[in-house]
């Protein structure tokens, strides 16, 4: 009789009660857009629950690395976070977003956690659960501090850590760092104009035809190799490293020889370290220094330095893999990201996403000489798209019934529901019924007209054999329900009824959300939706003329 498996996992209360999340569409907002229009590169002003699910059916197992720096739980009231949450709404709050981040990220991906003593057991055994214990990579240590807080009660901590879990351990791929920036055994006393080396031992274990010839330094002292031990080569090859400037008898020539190992002659990488000091990735001051530059010295109170995001994005990725933050805060990440030649999302939530984010991103672009920009030779250039999460689908009317959000056009409705169906958006230049598809033969078409049976009968003398058709839209006649067996015809909004929860759209981790002005939004966003839809033509030709609007929002 088998027994039952069971397994370790973290508690808590109100676990396993997940948000049935509405996947939205994202528009892009033009004018906090800048550069290159081709840039992929995306900055999201949004819930980031809703945008990680926004960005799945697009984006699953293609993030190579992901960063992020969630609230802490400390208990400290920021100006841009409230920061104190109760453990187990801390948890209920991390945990969706990991398990979305975990489905975005590549087969060969890594993610990387900023988190501080306060969570870090908790986030520990969480991680363990959502991506196995046998992907835990590593716990990184970085100085953030270089002066201890004497208002400390028992113990300075001038600490954090970078909790690192691969998406799959064994198809990990993770770089190597430079030696010179990991290694520190390597330098050049004599000024050897081959570079920097470093020196090893000379001797080995004695065979039984060991070497054991006397070895007389440049200041005239003579060496012999330790008992039980013999030197590594030969008479004639030792010979040869002499007159090569290979062997290092110390500064003052009286030292035992060694062999240099020239740092252009080995492998030129280095497996990180687990320890990083702030000489090498920046603290805490440094990071402050770097966003106040940009704000004008306001302050922001949780930044992390470039140098720290610099090395992780080095180890994590290579150049054009996709990286993400989805806790962007002051856009330290999307900034390194962007200098680094990384394609990039970054996703914030607060108002600093517009007084933050964007003004940063701008001045990187610009060419901005701060952070790591001389590190990387940084000269400026490429571009972002700056998006919004579109409202919620459904909404109540005054009477309290579903419909369909009034602020939705016909192509940001098509573009939902070939989300919500798991369809691409992607409309056809000239077939106006094919707005989006699932596979090269199954297309989806939405549309707020009635359908009637001659309707229904003209879409289908347009189709070709093979094809495949779903029609989403306000109502339909009886007979069209089973006429045609390559036609499947649905109502909205009854369809969506019970799939997620609409109108919602603040998932945060008690994020602030800064007061503004919505008539001002709603203007934009009255603006940006101004196309007419689409109709369907009674007409026996086999296509339609794509509609064309300069207006047009870039949907996502």
């Amino acid at each position: 009789m088998a027994k039952h498996l069971q397994k370790l996992e973290l508690t808590w209360i109100g676990k396993g009660e997940e948000p049935k999340l509405e996947p939205r569409i994202l528009i892009e907002n033009p004018e906090y857009s800048y550069g290159d229009p081709r840039t992929e590169n995306m900055l999201i002003h949004g819930d980031n629950l809703l945008a990680l699910k926004a960005l799945e059916q697009d984006y699953a197992g293609k993030i190579k690395c992901i960063y992020i720096d969630p609230p802490y739980n400390t208990g400290s009231a920021f100006d841009h976070y409230d920061d104190g949450v109760e453990h187990s709404t801390w948890l209920n709050l991390i945990k969706p977003r990991l398990n979305l981040l975990r489905n975005l990220l590549r087969d060969d991906g890594s993610i990387w956690i900023s988190i501080d003593d306060n969570e870090y057991s908790y986030l520990r055994v969480l991680c363990d659960e959502i991506f196995g214990r046998n992907n835990f990579v590593a716990t990184c240590i970085w100085q953030k501090k270089f002066s201890p807080q004497n208002d400390e009660n028992f113990i300075s901590a001038n600490h954090d850590y970078v909790l690192v879990f691969a998406k799959d351990k064994l198809r990990l791929k993770l770089y190597l760092l430079p030696r010179k920036d990991e290694d520190s055994t390597f330098s050049n006393p004599d000024n050897d104009p081959r570079g920097d080396w470093s020196s090893g031992d000379m001797t080995s274990k004695t065979k039984a035809a060991g070497h054991s010839y006397p070895i007389i330094t440049p200041s005239g002292i003579t060496h012999y190799p330790p008992a039980g031990r013999q030197w590594a080569p030969s008479s004639s090859t030792y010979g040869k490293w002499l007159s090569e400037n290979r062997i290092w008898f110390g500064k003052d020539g009286k030292n035992k020889p060694r062999i240099k190992q020239f740092l252009l002659e080995i492998q030129q990488g280095i497996v990180p370290m687990s320890i990083w000091l702030r000489d090498e990735v920046g603290d805490n001051q440094e990071a402050k220094r770097e966003v106040n530059a940009f704000l004008n010295n306001e302050v922001f109170e949780t930044p992390k330095p470039e140098r720290l995001i610099h090395k992780i994005f080095k180890i994590g990725s290579g150049e054009n893999d996709i990286v993400l933050d989805s806790f962007l805060g002051s856009g330290t990440s999307a900034a390194v990201a962007h200098k680094m030649g990384r394609k990039y999302i970054g996703i914030e939530l607060g108002e600093h996403a517009r007084t933050h984010c964007f003004p940063r991103m701008k001045q990187v672009v610009d060419g901005e000489q701060g952070g790591i920009s001389k590190a990387v030779e940084w000269k400026g250039g490429g571009g972002f798209k700056f998006y919004t999460l579109a409202p919620s689908l459904i909404q109540k009317d005054k009477y309290g019934c579903d419909i369909i959000n009034p602020e939705y056009n016909a192509n940001m409705l098509a573009a939902a529901m070939a989300k919500q169906e798991g369809f691409h958006y992607l409309p056809h230049e000239s077939i106006y019924w094919k707005q989006g598809n699932s596979s090269e033969n199954d297309f989806i078409f939405t549309t707020t007209q009635f359908i009637t049976v001659e309707m229904l009968d003209r879409l289908s003398e347009e189709m070709l054999s093979n094809e495949s058709l779903l029609i989403c839209c306000k109502g339909f006649k009886a007979e069209c329900k089973s006429r045609r067996s390559n036609i499947t015809i649905k109502k909205i909004p009854q369809m969506l009824y019970g799939r997620c929860e609409f109108g919602k759209d603040d998932y945060s981790l008690n994020i602030v959300n800064f007061p503004h002005d919505e008539a001002e939004n709603n203007a934009v966003v009255d603006d940006l939706l101004t196309i007419e839809e689409p109709t369907i033509k009674l007409s026996k030709s086999k296509s339609s003329k794509k509609i064309e609007d300069d207006n047009q929002p870039t949907l996502f």
